[in-house]
């Protein structure tokens, strides 16, 4: 019988996320409290650009952001946000989406499989993804468990189980 295998990824699904600022968006047009402070909520480029006439509206905006992150399903742990820093007259706070995993973050991975994981599973680092294989797919399974329950900063996913 051939080793069974499955991909461990980070991973933000990009119209999820387009959809979340999309909802931000709006909400921020909306309501009250963020008329004629010049609130807005845009992507630039590949990074999420948020604008407001001081520090604290644009902190309120970033909550507005993160909320609607969390109802799409995205883990916060896959924004990396800066600090506001004044622009001009407003204040602005750049957010990146984290994709792909590390190598750092890889051999973190790799190396607690390798100590808390059961004994026949192997793990390879592939890219931005480590690859998890083993006779066994109930191994499989316990080390998905293991890796669920362990407190990494990065979110993960789970692809390819076959």
């Amino acid at each position: 019988m051939a080793d069974s295998s499955f991909d461990v990824v980070s991973k933000v699904d990009k119209m999820e996320a387009d959809n979340a600022v999309n909802q931000a968006r709006k909400e921020v047009e909306q309501r009250y409290d963020f008329k004629g402070v010049g609130a807005d909520v845009a992507w630039s480029g590949e990074k999420l650009l948020l604008k407001a006439s001081s520090e604290e509206r644009v902190k309120a905006v970033l909550d507005v952001v993160q909320t609607k992150f969390i109802k799409r399903g995205i883990d916060l742990k896959m924004l990396e946000q800066g600090d506001p820093y004044p622009s001009g007259k407003e204040f602005r706070i750049e957010i990146a989406l984290k994709d792909g995993i590390s190598t750092e973050d890889g051999k973190k991975v790799t190396k607690l499989l390798r100590e808390q994981g059961p004994k026949s599973i192997k793990s390879q680092i592939q890219g931005e993804e480590v690859r998890v294989s083993s006779k066994s797919r109930d191994d499989l399974q316990a080390a998905i468990q293991l890796l669920k329950g362990a407190d990494f900063e990065f979110d993960l996913q789970f692809v390819n189980f076959r």
